[in-house]
């Protein structure tokens, strides 16, 4: 019981954590305490052009998604994505329904988990699929417009949802995990190291049978940081690339970065 408490306690507190950084950001882009937001859409803040960001903040991880079943059933965006939606369902019913049961004896769901990460794998070597899975799973199919990012520097990195997919697209190498057993996960990796890792996420009974997307905040902000140019909107809050152009249109003097 003291664990589930404290589990509780940290998931409390990582979405106050959340939402006081959403809340600076929105501060810092003009917006009051009374900012817009839609978090079961990706949608931190909703910006004063109507833009949605999805905001991004940690040292070491960024949970992209923590998903059960019954939303890849429902989301028409993952079941539009080849098979993909399909196959995730598959890595869920690979492991029984009571988590007493799979404790007891987990190798065999871990064998048959093994076929549907191998399959995902397979397909995500199609880069046009990985690239609509990629826009799926951190903006929502496109409905959330930025990825914002609180790093290490205490500044926002605004970077736009197009260029995020097209350049994870171009440089993931997308592979799975080796082990004892082996696939158990789908890695996608960035010059020999993990950037993000799609796994069943089966630690504790709360969690049971849910699939989560990882991102590592230090390979994949090494990553993002390459895009350019950059724009210092104010103090806070640096644009990359085409958000140069597109943030912060709402201001005449800045004009949409011309």
């Amino acid at each position: 019981m003291a664990l589930r408490g404290s589990s509780s306690e940290q998931a409390r507190r990582y979405r106050q954590r959340g939402h006081d950084n959403a809340l600076r950001f929105a501060q810092a882009i003009g917006l009051s305490e009374d900012y817009r937001n839609d978090p079961q859409a990706k949608k931190d803040v909703i910006d004063p052009s109507g833009d949605a960001h999805s905001l991004k903040s940690g040292a070491k991880k960024w949970q992209i998604f923590l998903y059960r079943r019954s939303r890849f059933e429902s989301d028409d965006g993952f079941q539009a994505l080849n098979g993909v939606g399909s196959l995730l369902i598959h890595c869920i019913d690979a492991f029984p329904p009571s988590y007493e049961d799979y404790r007891r004896d987990p190798l065999p769901s871990k064998e048959r988990l093994r076929t549907p990460m191998r399959e995902l794998k397979d397909r995500f070597q199609r880069k046009a699929l990985l690239r609509a899975f990629l826009m799926k799973s951190i903006f929502n199919g496109g409905e959330v417009n930025y990825l914002t990012v609180l790093h290490s520097d205490d500044r926002y990195h605004v970077f736009r949802n197009t260029e995020v997919v097209g350049l994870f697209g171009r440089e993931f190498e997308v592979v799975n995990s080796r082990g004892d057993p082996p696939e158990q996960k789908v890695l996608f990796r960035r010059q020999g190291r993990n950037v993000a890792e799609l796994e069943m996420r089966n630690d504790s009974q709360t969690h049971y049978q849910e699939v989560r997307l990882n991102m590592l905040v230090e390979p994949a902000m090494d990553c993002l940081l390459e895009i350019v140019p950059t724009r210092e909107f104010s103090p806070e809050v640096v644009c990359h690339g085409e958000a140069v152009k597109t943030f912060g249109n709402w201001l005449p003097d800045l004009g949409g970065g011309s």
